[in-house]
């Protein structure tokens, strides 16, 4: 199993895509950072003083930027997983790569298993880089304006729930990959993802409006691809502060009014698991 673990840390390297993401999220990292330096420029010299107003103020506007952040920041760890795993069997198989491998007489659970450990490894490595990159910019560069005040627990917890979004895409995007091809499984994929984080806006936006009709899509579309309750709940526990009351109230759209409940967290690593014992399943099965 380590040797295909091995070779999938070196095809993964030398992808295209996946270097491109690294530079783009290096600039996209240095444009939070420009971004946080001026807001604390702007709230430092227009909300000066030390008022109840002003304090409430400062606390919106630092969550709502560090959570527009982290955001983003899953979107684009998301896609990084699905484009760099969806191929990883479809396209050795219509390549014939895979016949060197199997050649060997290695299991295919083993081959498959080697395929997930390298992926989901290096895909937890880029995500945590990312993920606390943003908060130690917040947190120096931000200042005492707009540095969100935070415990290591919260940070920690935080990133747990946020590393376990590329992971749970990589169960999917093995199942996918040991379905069809390298196209349409990445298709419909995104397409997946992108109603997972619609539909994780749309409850959020009926539970504000106590709209419980738009809650049910919400929590329908959570069901079909539960990519968007990890985001939340990892909000949730970034932002949550225990001795802070206002903390909840100024998430606004990047945070939730409607939390995830444990019993969604376990369908969300139930959901991962069974994706890849289906992937192995079917790849035992394939005539390749």
């Amino acid at each position: 199993m380590w040797p295909i673990i091995k070779i999938t840390y070196r095809e993964m390297i030398s992808k295209r895509i996946f270097t491109i993401t690294v530079l783009m999220s290096l600039a996209f990292l240095l444009l939070f950072g420009v971004a946080t330096w001026f807001a604390a420029r702007e709230i430092r010299e227009t909300m000066g003083a030390a008022s109840g107003d002003a304090m409430m103020m400062k606390g919106f506007f630092s969550t709502q930027l560090l959570g527009m952040g982290l955001y983003f920041g899953s979107i684009i760890a998301a896609l990084l997983a699905i484009l760099s795993s969806v191929g990883s069997i479809a396209s050795e198989i219509e390549s014939h790569q895979i016949d060197t491998w199997l050649a060997r007489a290695m299991p295919r659970r083993q081959y498959m298993l080697g395929k997930f450990l390298g992926l989901a490894s290096m895909l937890i490595l880029y995500t945590a880089m990312l993920y606390l990159g943003l908060i130690a910019i917040n947190q120096w560069v931000g200042g005492g304006e707009m540095a969100v005040q935070l415990r290591a627990t919260q940070v920690m917890t935080g990133l747990g729930y946020f590393l376990l979004l590329p992971v749970i895409l990589v169960c999917v995007s093995l199942l996918m990959s040991s379905m069809t091809t390298t196209v349409t499984g990445g298709i419909f994929l995104i397409i997946l993802y992108g109603i997972s984080f619609i539909g994780g806006f749309v409850e959020q936006l009926g539970s504000l409006i106590h709209q419980e009709s738009l809650v049910q899509i919400g929590i329908v579309s959570s069901l079909i691809f539960p990519t968007d309750s990890l985001f939340r709940l990892s909000m949730l526990s970034l932002f949550e502060a225990v001795d802070n009351p206002l903390s909840f109230a100024s998430q606004g759209i990047f945070g939730t009014s409607s939390p995830p409940s444990a019993a969604m967290l376990y369908y969300t690593l139930g959901y991962g698991l069974v994706a890849l014992l289906i992937a192995i399943r079917i790849f035992q099965r394939r005539d390749v």
